[in-house]
């Protein structure tokens, strides 16, 4: 379920400062980008399902390996983990309420945290 009107989606940041935000609210990038794309998970673990808020970026300047690249983010993603298949993100999805709270005041907080950096 794609989650618009996050303040988030085509916004440009340096990649560096965002992933340190996204470390600070328990985003996990792990090996989940290349030198052009990266995606930050938040797993939501409920008694007996599992959820992933993601949050997708790609560069639009530099590569994710180097020191300076900056990335635009895309509309965050809420989804549902099947085993063994894998996420599903379909807008039929059903989520629970507290997993969507807590996905919107963590993306809230995203971007507020965003608007504080230096502009360059």
């Amino acid at each position: 379920m794609k989650l618009n009107g996050t303040e988030l989606d085509e916004q440009i940041v340096d990649f560096s400062r965002l992933t340190e935000i996204m470390n600070d609210y328990g985003f996990v990038l792990a090996g989940q980008w290349d030198y052009e794309r990266a995606t930050y998970d938040y797993k939501f673990e409920l008694l007996k399902d599992v959820y992933y808020l993601r949050v997708q970026a790609y560069a639009i300047e530099g590569d994710l390996g180097g020191r300076h690249a900056r990335v635009k983010l895309l509309t965050p993603l809420l989804g549902k983990h099947y085993y063994p298949h894998g996420v599903e993100y379909g807008e039929g999805e059903q989520f629970p309420n507290n997993v969507l709270q807590k996905s919107k005041q963590l993306l809230h907080n995203i971007s507020t945290a965003l608007k504080a950096l230096p502009t360059d």
